[in-house]
């Protein structure tokens, strides 16, 4: 990796972990320079704006979700195995992966979502492919497949738990977090799989 671009990756990494703790609208420039070592005026040479070192915060908080839960989850079997691996990893991905803040894209989502624009669209597009590839999964669960409504609601009630085991986690101090979000998804597993065609 070139210098410059080396740079850039470092300004980015730093620009999301204040997203994730402060949001999108509350990274602080002159924290920003202090902590990679550069001027506010040099933080711009590799960027055309803050709203262009918003989309590159996005895009690599995405690029980073997916290879921390999805991209591992590829080498399983199809279905079950694979739906399994993408819930472990996303449950403890904000707590290994982003200890000071939680998830970074909860955080940006919540930000975003009443802002229409380009960056929040970006964000949506993400974040509905990646919700696809787990339906296309989930619907593996039975056989015959699980019909496109049955998958999504599926995939809503997974992403509940994930939500709830990091509330409970996080905020609520619930240390009975994990083994009350792994029982409700084998359970929403067992009934998945076994519910008639």
């Amino acid at each position: 990796m070139k210098k410059g671009e080396a740079t850039r990756s470092r300004i980015v990494g730093e620009a999301a972990r204040q997203a994730a703790v402060r949001g999108l609208s509350g990274v602080s420039l002159g924290d920003l320079a202090e902590v990679v070592g550069l001027s506010k005026s040099g933080l711009f040479k590799h960027f055309d704006s803050k709203q262009d070192m918003h989309r590159a915060v996005v895009e690599a908080v995405l690029d980073r979700f997916r290879a921390a839960i999805w991209l591992p989850a590829q080498a399983l079997p199809p279905g079950r195995a694979r739906v399994e691996e993408v819930f472990r990893r996303w449950m403890h991905w904000g707590e290994t992966e982003w200890v000071e803040s939680g998830c970074p894209v909860m955080a940006i989502s919540v930000e975003l979502d009443d802002q229409p624009g380009d960056l929040r669209d970006y964000l949506q597009k993400g974040l509905k492919a990646f919700r696809q590839n787990v339906v296309d999964e989930l619907r593996l669960l039975r056989d015959p497949p699980l019909s496109e409504a049955e998958a999504q609601a599926a995939y809503f009630q997974m992403k509940s738990f994930i939500l709830g085991h990091s509330d409970s986690r996080r905020m609520m101090g619930d240390l009975d977090a994990e083994r009350s979000a792994n029982a409700a998804f084998e359970a929403l597993l067992e009934r998945t799989s076994c519910a008639s065609a």
